[in-house]
């Protein structure tokens, strides 16, 4: 479904704040995959979803998506392909419309052949049900705007408006990182729901390693825009927390991971 070859990146080359954010990323993620990224601060891994999201043009490298080449395509000409979450809930809905205008929105996005379908009363009563899923109590609050609900709700309405566009590729940007507990574990109920009804190809950058190995496929980690290390699902489930900050340790031995790293994955992760 996604093969990343050789990917680079560089952003402000030649300067003084030169950074080097993806070097040489080769992954293959096979249909209904459900990927799990973890890593250091500026390791690289929102930087790869802004590359498969096409949020920039890499320097060189190679990204299909379906078998089809996107690597010089730009985000709008890969809503066919991609829907994405953000960690911050404020971002991907329009404030000043609706609910059900924005699940609409959503859905024509994804259903671009029909561009003429308006909001009737067949659709409305998709959304209705829809947003039951949530168990928020906001299907009968679909005339309510969204920018008089809460982050949690917003966020919750951002994953709905993301998979009712039917993508083959999903991605989840440490999309409960900004959300109280509570709201985080709902999010995640909902996250988990979803990928398993539909069998939604996902990457998923998280700040919890519990997370991490609890969700998902597969696990990959990453340190100065490599892919250091690509855990499947059998030894994933083997492993613990203290088991992956064992391995950052090892990796620290060969990568030359600073202690200051070591101990920013720890206040991260633990």
């Amino acid at each position: 479904m996604i093969t990343i070859t050789d990917l680079h990146k560089k952003f402000y080359p030649g300067t003084a704040n030169e950074v080097y954010a993806l070097c040489g990323i080769d992954l293959k993620v096979n249909a209904g995959d459900f990927v799990t990224i973890i890593g250091t601060n500026g390791s690289g891994k929102s930087t790869l979803l802004n590359a498969v999201a096409g949020t920039f043009l890499p320097d060189s490298g190679k990204i299909e998506i379906a078998g089809e080449d996107t690597t010089y395509k730009k985000d709008y000409q890969r809503v066919k392909f991609v829907s994405r979450v953000f960690q911050n809930p404020f971002m991907g809905t329009a404030p000043d419309m609706t609910i059900a205008e924005n699940l609409h929105m959503a859905w024509l996005r994804g259903h671009h052949r029909h561009p003429k379908i308006g909001l009737g009363s067949e659709r409305r009563n998709a959304y209705r049900e829809a947003v039951a899923q949530l168990e928020m109590q906001l299907e009968d609050r679909l005339d309510n705007l969204i920018g008089t609900l809460s982050g949690g709700q917003r966020q919750a309405l951002t994953l709905l408006m993301a998979v009712i566009s039917e993508p083959k590729v999903l991605l989840l940007d440490e999309h409960t990182a900004a959300l109280d507990p509570k709201s985080a574990a709902q999010i995640i109920k909902m996250t988990k729901y979803f990928i398993e009804r539909s069998g939604f190809t996902t990457l998923m950058v998280t700040h919890s390693m519990q997370q991490a190995l609890d969700l998902g496929s597969r696990t990959i980690m990453m340190n100065k825009g490599k892919v250091i290390d690509d855990i499947p699902l059998a030894e994933k489930n083997r492993l613990t927390v203290e088991d992956l900050l064992s391995k950052f340790a090892e990796i620290r031995k060969v990568e030359r991971l600073t202690d200051d790293l070591l101990q920013d994955l720890q206040r991260e992760y633990v």
